[in-house]
């Protein structure tokens, strides 16, 4: 098996109450995420370039949040003003803006409205 240009294609981040969650990513992300439905799921889809991997947050049957798992990072421009405003969007800083090696980059982790552990992410 050969894993593709990227190893992720789609990713789901589970919503107990929908709105909020949605408004806690678009807050902290100053994005606007598009509200679909498919069948019984209701998902808010992330911006992201085609063909590249996406994903959603989502509220359907068999979905709960999670601290523990999987941990989805999100690529951003700048992690700092991302960690400014998820204590106002009312989620929590886990881990404050981390240094990676060899200038790989920086991340941090935070906890969503819903008590999602999701990192995020940028090269500089």
């Amino acid at each position: 098996m050969t894993l593709q240009k990227s190893a992720a294609s789609w990713f789901e981040i589970p919503a107990v109450d929908f709105e909020r969650a949605v408004g806690f990513y678009e807050k902290i992300l100053d994005a606007r995420l598009t509200r679909e439905n498919m069948g019984p799921m209701t998902l808010a889809i992330f911006p992201h370039e085609k063909p590249g991997g996406g994903g959603a947050v989502l509220k359907a049957e068999g979905y709960q949040p999670s601290a523990q798992g999987t941990v989805v990072y999100l690529n951003v421009a700048d992690v700092r003003p991302v960690l400014a405003g998820v204590e106002k969007a009312g989620g929590a800083v886990l881990r404050p803006l981390t240094e990676l090696p060899k200038g790989m980059g920086v991340f941090a982790l935070v906890q969503d409205t819903e008590g999602n552990r999701v990192g995020v992410f940028s090269p500089a």
